[in-house]
């Protein structure tokens, strides 16, 4: 696989209706998929190894990005999101990589603005529920 374009990593919002908006004006953006681990080690453990149980553990996800404020859909439904505190689907696409859609929670959401600048962004979410993941075909 060759280098991708980071502006390609998407991430997209339900729209409440069964579609997808993708989240506008986003100039950064990162997924992080994470496992908590299972210690049973144990004074059997060979050579006081660490073990672990496989397949326990809680997994999450954590969706965050980064980008200038544009009144469009996706700021609307972002706010909405976080002031109803819903839970929605989101999808991230990974060029060359695949799609993981799922529940998710916006955590945060806050806005900054400098003088001599543009409006700008920051959004956490968190996974609310089981991901789903499809591979490239």
């Amino acid at each position: 696989m060759s280098a991708q374009k980071g502006k390609d990593l998407l991430i997209r919002a339900g729209d409440g209706a069964g579609g997808f908006t993708a989240v506008a004006g986003l100039r950064a953006r990162q997924l992080a998929l994470n496992a908590e681990t299972v210690d049973v080690t144990n004074a059997d453990s060979a050579g006081r190894w660490r073990e672990l149980l496989a397949g326990a553990g809680v997994r999450r996800a954590a969706i965050s990005g980064a980008g200038v404020f544009r009144d469009q859909a996706s700021d609307l439904r972002l706010r909405q999101l976080f002031f109803e505190g819903l839970i929605e689907t989101f999808q991230v696409v990974v060029p060359a990589f695949g799609t993981i859609e799922g529940p998710f929670q916006i955590t945060a959401l806050e806005y900054r603005g400098d003088h001599a600048g543009e409006v700008t962004f920051e959004m956490s979410l968190d996974s609310a529920g089981a991901l789903a993941f499809t591979a490239l075909a």
